[in-house]
């Protein structure tokens, strides 16, 4: 039998402190973890060139500061603050794959500003949110350039934003957008659902495509996976499949606003995500519905094959797309010529789409 060693003793051999830590590596830094401030500081000084070129009057301090401060504009009695926040969803997945990403800005900011003047409001300011795993694997340029596109057209400053480098929780290459947007309204001149009344008609304000809804479902059904097949030319489209989905979405700012002086608009709807039975029944009272003519929405090439090549039923097509109709107005049926006509000057088509009826509220569909 071996003896037992002392009490106190240990049984193990003696280790010194220089033999057990390992050998001294070099200091780590937030570079070498994958972020890159100094790429984000580039970035930045960018994107207050871009920025500086949508700024409008009110503004009184953008990009720099901590926050952005923007003055509420004069002669209002009872002004409203209306916001609004949205993104651009899966089409970032058919930019990604085609490497072109200076459109998908404007899809952000007509996202949120189209949602913001349903209720009769002005934008003001947009903010913007930029996610991304390696910032100098993505085009942040292009994307902010976008941005401040949408800006312009839709006559609001670009204030500011934040620039998100998260490698390990975005691949590289990958990244996602948000987007905020500020407007105002005069008290008595908001517009929502309560003046809407039975013999009303839809004004169907025509959409540029897909705009940026229903895309995990258009990709699908025409078997999106490869640059190539996004370069193809497409018969039935006149272009490629990549420039059809890459089409930006509408923003319907100017003509709407214009409108709203000199026409009755009792019902504003933004036709996204659920299409227009999701969509329009957001801009009737209870007691009401739409009835829609399905011959008088536009017949779109893209929205055909779509269809076509992914055997959807109607119902499905009906609440996933905008089936050609991005925007709606409810107005009194004496004011629709003149409305058509208004919007058709600042080269929107328009077109009655359909007539408020008394009944269950929702929206069906004749000549179906």
């Amino acid at each position: 039998m071996h003896a037992s060693p002392p009490i106190g003793v240990d049984k193990h051999p003696t280790v010194s402190y220089s033999q057990a830590v390992p050998p001294r590596k070099p200091p780590l830094t937030y570079s070498a973890a994958g972020v890159d401030i100094e790429a984000a500081d580039n970035l930045v000084s960018r994107i207050a060139r871009l920025a500086a070129t949508t700024r409008r009057p009110g503004v009184l301090a953008g990009i720099g500061p901590f926050a952005a401060a923007v003055r509420v504009p004069r002669g209002m009695r009872a002004p409203v603050m209306i916001s609004s926040t949205d993104g651009v969803g899966t089409k970032l997945a058919v930019a990604k794959l085609l490497g072109r990403h200076d459109t998908i800005g404007i899809d952000l900011v007509a996202m949120n500003a189209n949602d913001l003047i349903t209720t009769g409001a002005r934008p003001l300011f947009f903010l913007d949110y930029l996610a991304v795993g390696v910032l100098g694997s993505i085009d942040g340029e292009a994307i902010v350039r976008g941005i401040a596109e949408g800006c312009r057209q839709a006559r609001m400053s670009l204030v500011g934003g934040e620039t998100a480098e998260m490698p390990g929780f975005y691949a590289k290459g990958e990244y996602d957008l948000a987007g905020f947007c500020v407007g105002i309204v005069e008290r008595s001149k908001m517009i929502d659902a309560r003046r809407v009344r039975a013999g009303d008609v839809v004004l169907g304000l025509a959409s540029t495509g897909l705009h940026s809804n229903g895309y995990s479902l258009a990709r699908r059904a025409l078997g999106v996976t490869s640059s190539t097949m996004l370069k193809r030319r497409v018969a039935e489209l006149g272009t490629t499949l990549g420039e059809a989905l890459l089409t930006p979405t509408a923003i319907y700012v100017v003509p709407v606003l214009a409108l709203l002086g000199r026409v009755d608009v009792r019902g504003m709807a933004h036709i996204t995500g659920g299409g227009l039975p999701g969509n329009l029944v957001r801009s009737l009272p209870p007691g009401t519905r739409a009835v829609l003519s399905r011959a008088a929405l536009p017949d779109l090439p893209l929205m055909r094959l779509i269809q076509e090549r992914g055997h959807i039923s109607r119902p499905e097509m009906d609440r996933t797309f905008n089936c050609g109709i991005g925007f709606t107005m409810i107005v009194p049926q004496r004011h629709a010529k003149q409305a058509a006509a208004l919007l058709s000057r600042r080269a929107v088509r328009a077109t009655v789409i359909g007539i408020v009826e008394k009944g269950r509220r929702g929206v069906v569909y004749t000549d179906v």
